[in-house]
């Protein structure tokens, strides 16, 4: 018969329970100090936030002179003409309500070294009044579709785009009108990240787009002439909202985001102009809060740094 020292049972339960509970704590403990360093979704609302300002950037160019003068490969055009933006793209319509931007079926390069293929459709039909047909006028009112658009292999979607000229309708026509020029700007958009990459919706509402040098005749040459978008230092305000790659919800607010063109971090991307000051605060789910700081204008870089949890990151920019 085996007798059983119900002490020594007791004592080896007791232990094992011990050092179970001490084990849990240290993994608990360990998963609890792991940094949160995932910044690759912050990073597509920041390549998200360049595809639609260059939308907006491209609309005022055709409507202003019928051509892109920071986005075309080779090749000039007047104003009624055909534009040769790179090898295989065209912009038609200027001068009626509807232009089209039509990048071909293939990936081209552009100027500013990003690959685009598909079409863009720029519509001011419903401005206000219907002598605002240029981007620079007050009233002047933007739609913008889309049709099997690409950038980068990314597939866009342009499901609404709307900007308009918020700008006082008294502004004085010659230049240094002692007042900024201003719009205002709606957005719903996706894009199908390649490679199995995921999809990002993209909705914005309220947000407001500023020509900080208006006051410069080099870039503002009064009402009657067109905007030199070369020149152009625009701030951008306001807040998006969507649904990222791993399908939270997020919310990302730009402040005093500022583009200034004049800026060309890389003699081989002479026209690719980042953004260069301000903050995007980009809140994903119930993730802690990425906060993407572009810097201070006077340095020209693609440099920025992102911040989470209190910890810096340093990244280089799309």
């Amino acid at each position: 018969m085996i007798k059983v020292n119900l002490k020594m049972i007791s004592a080896v339960l007791l232990l094992s329970a011990s050092l179970t509970i001490v084990s849990c704590k240290k993994r608990d403990k360990k998963e609890a100090e792991e940094p949160d360093k995932e910044a690759n979704t912050a990073r597509d609302n920041s390549i998200l936030e360049s595809i639609n300002n260059d939308i907006d950037f491209m609309g005022s160019q055709v409507s202003e002179n019928g051509n892109l003068s920071t986005y075309k490969q080779n090749g000039n055009s007047g104003i009624t003409n055909v534009l040769s933006i790179s090898p295989n793209a065209t912009v038609t319509g200027f001068g009626t309500s509807t232009i089209t931007v039509n990048f071909g079926t293939t990936p081209t390069l552009c100027q500013d070294g990003r690959k685009r293929s598909g079409m863009l459709f720029f519509d001011i039909s419903s401005s206000t009044p219907t002598t605002a047909v240029f981007f620079r006028n007050p009233g002047f009112e933007l739609h913008v579709s889309s049709l099997n658009y690409v950038v980068d292999s990314n597939q866009v979607t342009i499901t609404n785009k709307m900007t308009r000229n918020t700008t006082t309708a008294s502004i004085p026509t010659g230049t240094n009108p002692g007042t900024n020029l201003t719009w205002l700007s709606e957005a719903n958009i996706s894009i199908v990240k390649p490679n199995g990459g995921g999809t990002i919706s993209w909705n914005l509402a309220g947000r407001t787009m500023e020509l900080l040098n208006t006051n410069d005749p080099n870039c503002y040459k009064g009402q009657l002439f067109p905007i030199d978008w070369t020149k152009a230092i625009v701030k951008v305000n306001g807040t998006a909202s969507g649904t990222n790659t791993k399908g939270e919800t997020f919310t990302a607010k730009a402040i005093d985001l500022i583009r200034d063109f004049n800026c060309k971090p890389s003699t081989l991307l002479p026209y690719r102009s980042p953004f260069v000051e301000g903050k995007i605060e980009y809140k994903p789910g119930n993730r802690a809060l990425r906060v993407f700081d572009f810097g201070v204008r006077t340095s020209c870089d693609f440099n920025a740094t992102v911040t989470i949890n209190g910890v810096t990151y340093s990244i280089t920019l799309p």
